[in-house]
Formats: structure tokens, sequence, C-alpha cells
């Protein structure tokens, strides 16, 4: 494997993994505000929150870059 293909697929496959760590700790953002909401202690939903979103961004971020929307690099399309 080359090394410009083997720098693809770390990119696609951290993209791949990030994207549903940050929808995870957003749905854990939710819960703990709904708990809140509840009246009982939810804890630090807000960073939960703000940590989800990064997370959520960085792996859309390196989808994208990755090209991982038009397959592996070198491929010829017909």
């Amino acid at each position: 494997m080359s090394p410009s293909s083997l720098r693809w697929y770390v990119k696609a496959q951290l993209g791949v993994l990030f994207l549903p760590i940050g929808l995870c700790l957003f749905g854990e953002a939710v819960s703990r505000k709904s708990i809140q909401m509840l009246g009982q202690d939810g804890g630090p939903w807000f960073w939960y929150g703000t940590l989800s979103l990064i997370v959520i961004n960085v792996g859309i971020g390196l989808m994208i870059e990755s090209g991982l929307t038009r397959g592996f690099p070198g491929r010829k399309h017909l």
C-alpha cells in the first residue's frame, strides 16, 4: 500500500469513526439535559454537547477531506 493510499484510508476510517462517537455524545448530552429538566442532577450536559459538536464536525471534515464520497484514490470511474 502506498503512503498516499494509506493516508487516505486512515483519514476516511477516522472520519467514519468520529461521526458516530459525536452522535453518541450528543445523545448523552440530551439525556443529561432531560434529566436536569425533570429536577434531578443531570451532570455537565453543556460540555458533553459542546464536545459532541466538535467531534461530529471533525468526523465530517475528515470524510470530506479524504474524498470518501469519491471512492478509493486513483480508482477510475466508468
